[in-house]
């Protein structure tokens, strides 16, 4: 299982490096050559890929090679195609002079890295067994804010130092490293029927006809999420207001609250397999609640460095442990023959209620300000908690025979619903 763990922590990580420097290190660094804030939104807008990949997962849990393994021949294409994205950088030096290459070269890496995301998600499905789902998850989210500091933090500090070439040379390189940890990699066989591509596709809402499963993805995952979201969608613009620069505010936000965001990961997966998905479910939403009132604050105009500083990673690790939780439920209510579909439809799901969530926060703060919202996020991630642990206590997870094949409650429910 150390093997299986370790291979997970790898690909995710390498997949989220250049996410994290698209993200938030290319975004500094076209700033720092002149690029406008309409041209850089314009970057983040390649985001949108990810919340959409559900469209072409059932294409991946249907094709794939038996002898190099269904997911494994995926990865193999995938992550060769993330180094070479990354290398196909190389010639443009001057990103602020090239934005239509470097932007197209952008929007090919994250859709490589969306699909990607897909075929290691539906590998974790089948490798994991039931105790071991929280620890996966944990170094799922805890790969996306360590993607992020290595890709956002690391290597513009390489950039500033040494240039261009040595900044993206060191990313593709890193990236390389999840090449290697494929080419080791021994997949399972598949010894369930493969099933044709409409099939797979009945798979994007058949999901949700287990049991409990529509009662999480559209009460519990909106709750905590746009909960959450709202109020962290408050943050940058009231550090705005109080006057913080904004190298401070990508210091902080992209790099300093990434390191314990990546440790309460950790250690919330582990929590997760040894006291229950409920349990940690309280722990992170009783987490939010508190490190949201110390936002207080910073939401009535008063922002000391640290004390902000402070809030600001409470906020991030409670967010971080309520994530993990989410994540480990979607990936219980993923089907071995469609783990690439299933777990991808339910964990978008959630990037959509994000997306929303800022929304929602930033429009109603501007009309009744930043407190009243907070705490109307408060209300929505305890209701978000009071629900996920009663879904828990109805539907408890039953016993998983085999990484392969399930058992008990819900495997019934999933063939009904097929």
């Amino acid at each position: 299982m150390r093997g299986r763990l370790g291979t997970l922590t790898a690909l995710y990580v390498t997949q989220y490096l250049g996410i994290g420097f698209i993200t938030v290190g290319l975004t500094a660094i076209l700033r720092d050559g002149g690029t406008s804030l309409d041209t850089l939104a314009l970057l983040q807008v390649v985001g949108v890929i990810w919340p959409v990949k559900f469209l072409w997962a059932p294409i991946l849990d249907r094709y794939g090679s038996r002898r190099r393994g269904h997911y494994r021949s995926w990865l193999l294409v995938l992550q060769s195609a993330l180094v070479l994205a990354l290398l196909a950088l190389l010639p443009f030096p001057r990103p602020a002079d090239a934005l239509g290459p470097v932007i197209a070269i952008c929007a090919a890496y994250v859709f490589f890295s969306a699909t990607q995301d897909i075929a290691v998600d539906a590998v974790a499905v089948r490798m994991l067994h039931e105790a071991d789902r929280g620890t996966g998850n944990g170094i799922q989210v805890a790969a996306s804010y360590l993607g992020n500091l290595l890709g956002g933090g690391a290597c513009v500090l390489v950039y500033d130092l040494l240039g261009w070439v040595p900044a993206v040379g060191l990313l593709a390189a890193l990236t390389a490293v999840g090449l290697l940890v494929v080419w080791r990699f021994s997949e399972p066989a598949r010894t369930d029927r493969v099933e044709r591509v409409g099939t797979a596709y009945r798979a994007l809402l058949s999901v949700f006809g287990q049991p409990g499963c529509r009662r999480w993805t559209f009460g519990v995952v909106p709750l905590v999420y746009v909960g959450a979201g709202m109020a962290y969608a408050l943050v940058t613009p009231a550090l705005v207001d109080a006057e913080w620069s904004l190298g401070r505010i990508g210091v902080v936000t992209g790099v300093v609250t990434s390191a314990p965001a990546i440790v309460a990961g950790l250690v919330a997966g582990v929590g997760v397999g040894r006291y229950g998905r409920g349990a940690m479910l309280v722990v992170g939403g009783v987490a939010l609640v508190v490190s949201t009132t110390m936002l207080l604050p910073l939401l009535n105009g008063r922002a000391p460095l640290g004390g902000t500083v402070t809030a600001l990673c409470c906020f991030m690790v409670a967010y971080t442990i309520a994530n993990v939780v989410l994540y480990t439920v979607n990936m219980d209510y993923s089907r071995p023959g469609t783990g690439g579909t299933d777990f991808t439809v339910l964990s978008s799901f959630g990037l959509v209620c994000s997306f929303v969530a800022s929304s929602v926060g930033l429009a109603a703060a501007d009309r009744v300000g930043y407190p009243p919202v907070a705490v109307a996020a408060v209300v929505l991630v305890a209701a978000g908690v009071a629900l996920g642990l009663a879904h828990q206590r109805r539907f408890p997870r039953t016993p998983h025979t085999a990484s392969g094949s399930t058992t008990g409650q819900r495997s019934t429910g999933v063939r009904a619903a097929v």
